[in-house]
């Protein structure tokens, strides 16, 4: 049955019908009582609230959802705490606040932004990355925060794409910056504004041009400027590229609203109370940083930025700063588990970490528990601001053996509040599977922290829409709990002699070898088998393993069918946050030609 059911699902061409919900503007303030005959809410037939006597809408009790209120609270509740570390930098929230303002201000006078413009950014998590996520919002404009690890060429595509009016840029990637302007000029395209954001050990970089420089704009601010928040929460807030792990990127629109909810659902499931300190592995360009940019601001925590990761730089953090929470992929996970004795620290406190992305293998869950990390798994994509669902923990599940313990880890779980729901249907008929732990269908969501769709490509937000609820892409089953967890993309799932086989699980056996540092399997063109999983693996430093000895310790611990059948030795290529580029890896496999 699963085995139709996949081949239906790759091969079938129908098209059901789609439900995309468009944004409505929302009416004035209504100062009528439910008597009146005026004021009828969209849809026809007026609201509910309309037929109770005494009841209006005002801005005493009603103003738009946004994130940017977090920061003006912060501000008051905790104006002398300190909200973001960067080496020897420090600001208290009340500073961040007046950073915001002023850089809104100038954002709005100097460089002519204005409702509907966006703002692009170029930068790792530096200080910078942080004020822009708050102060173009205030300006009432949308940020597009960009893959440091771009091209020039897809570079100069996303900003000829979004059509961004500024460009905010590291000073590590100015050249970089340069060269994708300079291809937009060669199209006759109007390149963006160009800011300069300087660092304190940075050079003057006098070969290349730029138009501003951050500080000295910021410096031109008004710090009375009053944040242009929105009429309607609808509106965006910003514009997070897809990692391209599958095809060339699409533009998805956050919402102010969806933001809202994102971040407190984030830092809730991410049990975040007040004043946390934050540490900033997880790129704040991939997905608004899961919407904790605004989360940590919300709880008056503190942000430590950092530049850049390593096993050394993450423990040095904890213990330098007291971090009690962190995000990171699984590749992190795995860096910091193999990672040199003399780079770890004795951890002084128990430091929470959530990690997304493909399910982290059991026994990396047992080893981050040994250096004193508690790590909870989430899931979710770009389209649902990142988190969407969690695996919820259970004191029933403590007495567990090891093993088991891991193996409820690495499910996906259930949605967190800000989702209406998350179900695991047949793509096709749009029935739920049986909650069996079997039977396979596409992951699906529904509700406000689903993204508005993607930026000028109606179709594609309506085919992801179509039959009324977001489809994922991911193969998952349901289990009698309820809890979902993902067996494989529907791009990488093989099919060899009529049996489907998940790379997840292949990869998760790889991982248990103990000379492999990471490993991706994908499907390779076979005469005889049609494909055949094809495994790309990355050794341990100072490990020597050959092909046949991996493909044995496979056979010993897989059905012989879903062992792999070669064996590359590499480097894997990766986005930025971490996630296998399989669609590079499949090229490779089928440029390998077929193996029997």
């Amino acid at each position: 049955m699963k085995n139709q059911f996949l081949n239906h699902l790759f091969k079938s061409r129908f098209k059901p019908k789609f439900l995309c919900v468009r944004a409505q503007k929302s009416a004035n303030f209504s100062t009528t009582s439910s008597g009146g005959s005026g004021g009828g809410e969209e849809g026809g037939g007026g609201a509910s609230w309309q037929k109770l006597d005494g009841l209006m809408r005002c801005p005493a009790n009603y103003t738009p959802l946004t994130p940017i209120t977090f920061l003006e609270r912060s501000a008051k509740v905790f104006p002398h705490r300190i909200s973001v570390v960067y080496g020897c930098l420090r600001y208290t929230w009340s500073e961040t606040r007046q950073r915001c303002g002023k850089l809104a201000s100038t954002l709005t006078t100097i460089l002519r932004i204005s409702p509907g413009h966006i703002v692009a950014a170029l930068a790792p998590n530096v200080p910078a990355m942080y004020e822009l996520h708050f102060a173009v919002p205030m300006a009432g404009a949308t940020l597009c925060a960009l893959n440091t690890r771009l091209d020039s060429s897809m570079l100069s595509t996303l900003l000829s794409h979004s059509q961004a009016k500024v460009l905010f840029v590291d000073y590590q990637l100015l050249n970089l910056a340069s060269e994708a302007l300079h291809l937009m000029s060669i199209t006759g395209e109007k390149p963006p504004l160009l800011v300069l954001i300087r660092d304190s050990d940075s050079d003057e970089h006098e070969n290349v041009e730029y138009d501003y420089e951050y500080e000295n704009l910021l410096a031109n601010g008004d710090d009375q400027f009053q944040p242009q928040l929105p009429t309607d929460e609808w509106d965006p807030i910003s514009v997070s590229y897809t990692s391209g792990t599958t095809s060339r990127p699409k533009g998805v629109v956050y919402s102010h609203r969806g933001a809202y909810i994102n971040a407190i659902s984030t830092f809730l499931l991410h049990e975040m109370g007040p004043m946390p300190t934050y540490l900033w592995t997880v790129p704040m360009f991939h997905c608004s940083g899961w919407c904790l940019p605004w989360g940590v601001a919300a709880q008056g925590g503190t942000n430590i930025c950092l530049r850049k990761v390593t096993p050394k730089a993450i423990f040095d953090n904890i213990v330098l700063h007291n971090v009690t929470h962190m995000g990171a992929a699984p590749t992190v996970l795995n860096m910091i588990v193999n990672s040199l004795p003399f780079d770890r620290k004795t951890l002084p406190n128990k430091v929470k970490v959530l990690t997304g992305g493909s399910p982290p293998p059991p026994q990396v869950f047992s080893k981050m528990e040994e250096l004193g990390f508690e790590v909870g798994h989430l899931y979710g994509l770009t389209e649902t601001y990142g988190p969407s669902t969690y695996c919820v923990w259970k004191p029933e599940w403590d007495s567990l053996p090891p093993g088991e313990k891991s193996n409820m880890k690495a499910r996906q779980g259930v949605q967190h509040l800000g989702l209406e729901d998350v179900d695991v249907r047949d793509p096709l008929t749009m029935e739920s599977v049986p909650a069996d732990g079997k039977s396979m269908g596409e992951i699906m969501f529904k509700g406000n922290t689903v993204m508005s769709g993607y930026l000028k490509d109606l179709n594609a937000t309506k085919e992801a829409f179509r039959g009324g609820w977001f489809h994922s892409g991911d193969l998952a089953v349901k289990h009698p709990d309820n809890y979902v967890e993902i067996k494989d993309r529907l791009k990488d799932i093989i099919i060899s002699g009529g049996e489907n086989i998940s790379t997840v699980e292949v990869e998760t056996v790889l991982y248990s070898h103990p000379a492999i540092f990471e490993a991706a399997v994908v499907a390779r063109p076979d005469n005889h088998w049609g494909e055949i999983p094809c495994a790309f693996v990355k050794l341990k430093d100072g490990y020597k393993v050959t092909e046949q000895e991996i493909i044995k310790f496979c056979r010993d611990h897989l059905p012989h069918y879903m062992a792999p059948k070669c064996v590359v030795f590499e480097e894997i290529p990766k986005t930025a946050t971490g996630k296998f580029q399989k669609f590079i890896l499949r090229e490779k496999a089928k440029a390998m030609g077929c193996l029997s």
